[in-house]
């Protein structure tokens, strides 16, 4: 794996999920509130079907990229799906678990850096 900047990885997994169609996109800056990881990834899919692609697709493109994937857990049909890249964590949501368990909330004292609406 090529050494990237896990803000680069964080970006890059922003503009395909963008690209993909995915909605509500925040990037947070949590470095200053954890020490497990740098940044958070969040953004929502209308459907399994939009899960899985995106989860397929990110997957694919960062690893084209020279990024490989660390860990994932969560299925489609759950309504969550995280991809593990070490300092950069991506949760795909379903807008339902996404309102669940309202992580931007939890991690209000996180930096926004992007979000796409």
């Amino acid at each position: 794996m090529r050494n990237i900047e896990p803000l680069k990885i964080a970006q890059r997994a922003v503009e395909i999920a963008s690209d993909k169609q995915a909605s509500d996109i925040i990037l947070l800056d949590i470095q200053s509130v954890a020490t497990f990881a740098d940044y958070f990834v969040l953004l929502s899919a209308d459907s399994m079907r939009q899960i899985n692609a995106l989860v397929e697709d990110i997957a694919l493109q960062l690893k084209t990229e020279g990024v490989n994937i660390g860990h994932k857990e969560g299925t489609p049909d759950g309504g969550w799906v995280l991809l593990d890249y070490g300092d950069v964590l991506i949760h795909i949501f379903s807008p339902e678990e996404r309102e669940y368990y309202r992580l931007e909330e939890l991690w209000k004292e996180a930096i926004p850096l992007v979000q796409v609406q």
